[in-house]
C-alpha cells in the first residue's frame, strides 16, 4: 500500500520551493514595538494575556489570536484556531464567516503585505494551509483604518509568522484517524495519487494538456489511433486502497548570529502532511414547472466523495536587527492539492427513467503552488521618525488538470437487468466522455507599501507622543489568465454499440475501442471563450493622524484614496474578437476611531469607515465553470464593487489583565452587494450558479463577548477559564432590477404579487462560540492545557432562489472539540484532539416559503447533506 508514507521532509524539498517567514509589518501607528524583525521579539507577545493587553490599548477594534492559543485550539492549522474570535466562524469549504458575512467580504494580508487568493474559488487563501508552527500571531481587524486596503467589511487578517526570542529547534509528528475515512476499505483514489508522486504533488504533470495541442488555438484537433493512446499519461482507472491514519510532520529551526553590533536570525520551516476524506450524502436540485404546476425535482443523486489532500509548506526567513533597522527577507511556499473521486447515482435533467440506473463519476485533481517573496525594512530615525518599506512578489498558479468525467448507467444491455456492484453500461459519444483543463495562472503578482511617521509634541510622564502622523502608500498588481479546455470521446460508425465496463478499470476497453476505430479523442472547447485575462491594478494613498490629548483620550482620523483600474478580455459566446471591459474607479475612503478610557478597566469605542468589497475572481471570471451533474457556475464580468458604510459603538471592560467583557452594537450599509444565484440555465438542462449586484443591503447587530476565570464562582475552579461570544446580526435586502428579473416568477406580472422581503446571502442571524480552558502546572512548572470549543451559527441564505422557488439555506452546523496539550518534559511536549464531536450532519436545504407547491422525491428538500465523521488527533513534539 504506497499511499500511507510519513511525512519525510527533505524528500518534500524536491518537489517545493522556498518558504518563508517574515516579519510583521505592522498596520497601525499605534504598534510600534510589534514591528521589527520576526526573529527577534519578546515571547509575551505570543500568549493569551499580551494579546489581550495589546487588544485593549489599541485605537481601532483589532482582536487577535495568540501563537498559544492557535496551538491550544488549532491542533494543526490556523483555521481551527479561529473559533475564539468574536463572530468568526469557519463554513465548510468556504473559509471564514466574520460578523456572519460570506468570505467575500474578508482579505488577507501576510506580514502586511497584500496576498491573493491561491484558488478562484475562495477570496483569500484557505487558512488550514496555514500550520499553527508557522505563526506567530493572527490579527484579525473588525474596523476599518486608511492604512488597510479598501477591501474591507467582514474582516482583515494579518497573519504574523512566528517570531523567535531565542535559538532552537523542533521536531513534531502527528497522527488523525477519522471515524468515517480511516481503515476504510475500497477507498477510491486515481491511477499516480498513491506514489510518492501524487503525495508530494508532482503527478499533475501526467495531466497537463496533450503536446498536440498545449501552445495552440482550439481547432477541433482529431487524435490519431496512436495519439488517442499515447499522448494521455493519466489513466480513466482508479485504485481501490485500504486507508491509513492522517499523518503530517513539521520540522523547525531558528538560529541567532551575532553580526557586528547587531543580530543576525534565520528561520527555516518545513511542514507536510495528507489525510483521507469520504462523504456520502444528497446530491439534488430543483425546478418550477411554472404558474399552475408545482417544484419538482431536476436532479436526484445520492454522491459518494473520496478526497485524497495533501498540504505543504516551507518557510525561510533572515532578519538581521540593528539598533533603529531591521530588515527582513523572508519566502513563503504552499502547495495543496485534492485527489478526488466522486461517484453520483440517480437521475438529472429530470430524466427520472434514470432513478435506480444512472452513474456518472469525476476523476478530478485540484492544485494550487503558491511562493510569496517579502522584504521589508524599517528605520528609526531619532526619536520622532521612522520609515517603513515593503515589496512582496507572488507566484500563484491553480490548475484542474485532466479533470475526466465518465457518464453510463448500470443496465445490462443483453438482459435489461441491473449489473454487478462496479459494472456499468456506456456508449461513446455525446458527453459520455470528457476531459477538462481548467488552468488560473498568475503572470505578475506584486505587492508594496512606503510609509513615514512622524511624532510631534512632548511626551511628558506619558508613554507615546501627542500627536503621530503617518502617509503613505499601499497597492498590489494582480494579472492573471485562464485556459479553459474540453477534449471529447468520440464516436465513429459504432455510436449505437453499448460497452460494459468495469467503471474502476476502464482503460483496457478504451484502448481497444481505440485500436478497432471505435472511438478517439477530439478537441471540443469554445474558441471563443477557452482563454480570458484579468489584469487589476489597486494604488491606494492615505493619511493618519493619532491624537492622543490625555491619557483616557486616543483619536485616529485617516484619509485614504484608492484607484481601481480592473481590465478583463474575453470573447462573448461564438464571437471570435477579444473585447476589452474596463472598470476605473476611484474610491475616497474616510476613516475615524475614538476610544476613551473611563478608567484603567474601562474602554468605550466608536468607528466610522467606508469602505469596498471586491468579488471573488470566479464570480467575475468570463467562463462558464461546467459540472458533470449540470450545475454549472457562471462568472458576470459586469459584476460592480459594493460600496460599505461601517459603524461601531463598543464598551469593554477589562477586570483583570486575563479577563474581559464587551458588548458592541455595529451597522452596515452595503451598496451594491454582491450575492449568490442558483437557478435554472437558460438551456433548459441543469441549474446556473451565478452573481448578481443587490440594490443594497442594511445590516444591524450586536457583539457580545466575554472572558472569565472561575475563581469569580469558587476558588476551588481557580485553574478554569470560560471564554463565550456570540454575535446577533438582523439584515435587509433590497434586490436590484437583475436580481428581480431573476427571482420573480412570470406570472407575477398579471397576477401583482410581490416577491417577499430577504436577508442578504451568506449572512447568518447569529454566530455563537465558546472556550472552556482547565490549565495547571506541575511542581516543575510544565503546563497542561485542557480545552473545549464549540461554535454554531444560524440558518443562512447559501444561494437565492428564482422562478417560483424559495431561497436555498445552509443550516446550523454545531461544533464540539477537545483539545488536550501538555508539557511532559523540558523537551517533550504531547497534544491530543477531539474535533467534530456531536458529527452533525451538514445541510443545504430548499426553503418551505416557495411560490408554487413542492412534488419532490421522497419528499426531501434537501441540496446537499452529508456527515464529516469524528477526528482523533495525537500530536508529538520534540524540543532541542
Amino acid at each position: 500500500m504506497k499511499i500511507n508514507k510519513l511525512s519525510i521532509a527533505v524528500v518534500f524539498l524536491s518537489g517545493s520551493m522556498f518558504y518563508a517567514q517574515e516579519t510583521k509589518q505592522d498596520t497601525i501607528i499605534k504598534e510600534k514595538k510589534i514591528d521589527g524583525v520576526v526573529i527577534q521579539g519578546s515571547s509575551n507577545k505570543k500568549t493569551e494575556t499580551a494579546v489581550l493587553g495589546e487588544q485593549k490599548k489599541a485605537v481601532i477594534q483589532k482582536q487577535a489570536v495568540s501563537a498559544e492559543e492557535i496551538s491550544r485550539k488549532g491542533i494543526s492549522n490556523v483555521e481551527q484556531g479561529l473559533t475564539k474570535v468574536t463572530g468568526i466562524t469557519t463554513v465548510e469549504g468556504r473559509g471564514l464567516f466574520v460578523r456572519g458575512l460570506e468570505e467575500r467580504y474578508n482579505y488577507l494580508l501576510i506580514n502586511g503585505l497584500g496576498s491573493p487568493s491561491n484558488n478562484p474559488f475562495q477570496k483569500i487563501i484557505a487558512l488550514k494551509q496555514f500550520p499553527t508552527d508557522v505563526v506567530g500571531k493572527l490579527n484579525i481587524y473588525k474596523t476599518f483604518n486608511s492604512n488597510l486596503y479598501g477591501d474591507f467589511a467582514g474582516a482583515t487578517f494579518d497573519i504574523e509568522t512566528l517570531t523567535i526570542d531565542k535559538p532552537f529547534t523542533k521536531v513534531e509528528f502527528s497522527v488523525g484517524v477519522n471515524t468515517l475515512s480511516t481503515f476504510r476499505n475500497n477507498f477510491k483514489v486515481a491511477e499516480g495519487a498513491d506514489g510518492m508522486n501524487g503525495y508530494l504533488g508532482l503527478n499533475s504533470k501526467d495531466r497537463r494538456l496533450p503536446d498536440e495541442i498545449r501552445n495552440s488555438r482550439p481547432s477541433n484537433y482529431r487524435f490519431t489511433a496512436n495519439e488517442s493512446t499515447n499522448s494521455f499519461k493519466d489513466s480513466w482507472n482508479v485504485d481501490n486502497v485500504k486507508t491509513m491514519p492522517n499523518t503530517s510532520l513539521g520540522f523547525t529551526t531558528a538560529q541567532k548570529v551575532k553580526m557586528g553590533s547587531g543580530n543576525l536570525g534565520v528561520l527555516f520551516s518545513l511542514n507536510q502532511g495528507s489525510k483521507f476524506e469520504y462523504k456520502n450524502g444528497d446530491n439534488n436540485q430543483f425546478r418550477s414547472l411554472g404558474k399552475d404546476s408545482f417544484i419538482d425535482n431536476m436532479n436526484f443523486l445520492n454522491r459518494k466523495q473520496y478526497t485524497y489532500e495533501t498540504e505543504s509548506s516551507v518557510l525561510l526567513g533572515l532578519g538581521y536587527k540593528n539598533k533603529g533597522t531591521s530588515v527582513n527577507l523572508n519566502a513563503i511556499y504552499l502547495q495543496n492539492t485534492n485527489n478526488i473521486i466522486e461517484d453520483n447515482f440517480g437521475y438529472k435533467d429530470g430524466q427520472v427513467r434514470n432513478k435506480e440506473s444512472g452513474f456518472f463519476r469525476t476523476n478530478q485533481l485540484d492544485i494550487s503552488r503558491f511562493l510569496d517573496l517579502q522584504l521589508t525594512a524599517s528605520q528609526k530615525i531619532a526619536d520622532r521618525h521612522q520609515v517603513k518599506a515593503g515589496a512582496s512578489y507572488v507566484m500563484n498558479n491553480y490548475q484542474q488538470p485532466d479533470r475526466k468525467i465518465i457518464e453510463a448507467n448500470r443496465i445490462d444491455p443483453v438482459t435489461n437487468q441491473m449489473l454487478p456492484d462496479g459494472y456499468v453500461q456506456m456508449r461513446y459519444g455525446g458527453n459520455n466522455l470528457i476531459r477538462q483543463y481548467l488552468d488560473v495562472d498568475s503572470r505578475f503578482y506584486g505587492s508594496a507599501f512606503a510609509e513615514y511617521q512622524l511624532s510631534l509634541g512632548e511626551k511628558g510622564d506619558r508613554k507615546d507622543y501627542p500627536i503621530q502622523i503617518a502617509v503613505g502608500y499601499n497597492g498590489f498588481s494582480d494579472f492573471r489568465k485562464t485556459s479553459y479546455r474540453f477534449i471529447f470521446g468520440r464516436t465513429s460508425g459504432t455510436s449505437n454499440q453499448a460497452h460494459v465496463v468495469n467503471i474502476d478499470s476502464p482503460q483496457d476497453v478504451f484502448n481497444a475501442s481505440i485500436n478497432d476505430g471505435s472511438l478517439f479523442y477530439q478537441e471540443g472547447s469554445d474558441t471563443s471563450q477557452f482563454y480570458s485575462s484579468f489584469y487589476q491594478i489597486i494604488n491606494g494613498g492615505y493619511a493618519n493622524i493619532n491624537l492622543k490629548p490625555n491619557d483616557s483620550w486616543d483619536i485616529l482620523l485617516g484619509a485614504r484614496y484608492e484607484n481601481d483600474m480592473t481590465l478583463i478580455r474575453y470573447s462573448k459566446q461564438s464571437e471570435d474578437n477579444k473585447q476589452n471591459l474596463e472598470k476605473n474607479k476611484d474610491f475616497f475612503l474616510p476613516s475615524l476611531s475614538i476610544k476613551k478610557a473611563i478608567n484603567n478597566k474601562h474602554n468605550l469605542r466608536f468607528s466610522f469607515s467606508k469602505t469596498v468589497t471586491r468579488p471573488i475572481l470566479i464570480e467575475t471570471m468570463p467562463i462558464t465553470y461546467i459540472n458533470p451533474d449540470n450545475v454549472n457556475i457562471v462568472g458576470n464580468p459586469e459584476i460592480k464593487n459594493s460600496e460599505n458604510y461601517n459603524f461601531d459603538l463598543k464598551w469593554e471592560y477589562f477586570p483583570t489583565n486575563k479577563e474581559m467583557f464587551a458588548v458592541n452594537l455595529f451597522a452596515k450599509r452595503i451598496d451594491n452587494a454582491i450575492e449568490r444565484s442558483l437557478v435554472a440555465s437558460g438551456n433548459a438542462t441543469g441549474s446556473t450558479i451565478t452573481f448578481f449586484n443587490a440594490k443594497k443591503a442594511d445590516l444591524f447587530g450586536v457583539e457580545l463577548e466575554g472572558i472569565l476565570n472561575l475563581s469569580r464562582i469558587s476558588e476551588s475552579l481557580h485553574n478554569f477559564t470560560l471564554g463565550a461570544n456570540a454575535t446577533i446580526m438582523y439584515s435587509d435586502v433590497e434586490r436590484s432590477a437583475d436580481q428581480l428579473k431573476m427571482e420573480e416568477p412570470e406570472w407575477f406580472k398579471t397576477t401583482g404579487e410581490k416577491l417577499r422581503k430577504r436577508g442578504l446571502q451568506g449572512a447568518a442571524p447569529y454566530t455563537i462560540n465558546a472556550d472552556l480552558k482547565y490549565e495547571l502546572k506541575n511542581r516543575n512548572n510544565l503546563a497542561h492545557t485542557f480545552s473545549l470549543v464549540y461554535n454554531v451559527s444560524g440558518s443562512k441564505i447559501y444561494a437565492t432562489g428564482g422562478a417560483g422557488t424559495d431561497n436555498y439555506y445552509e443550516k446550523p452546523f454545531s461544533q464540539i472539540d477537545f483539545v488536550y496539550q501538555g508539557q511532559l518534559s523540558k523537551n517533550w511536549n504531547v497534544k491530543f484532539g477531539v474535533q467534530n464531536i456531536l458529527d452533525s450532519k451538514y445541510k443545504i436545504l430548499l426553503g418551505d416559503k416557495n411560490y408554487l407547491p413542492l412534488n419532490l422525491e421522497e419528499g426531501n428538500n434537501t441540496l446537499v447533506n452529508y456527515y464529516r465523521g469524528i477526528t482523533f488527533n495525537f500530536t508529538v513534539g520534540y524540543t532541542f
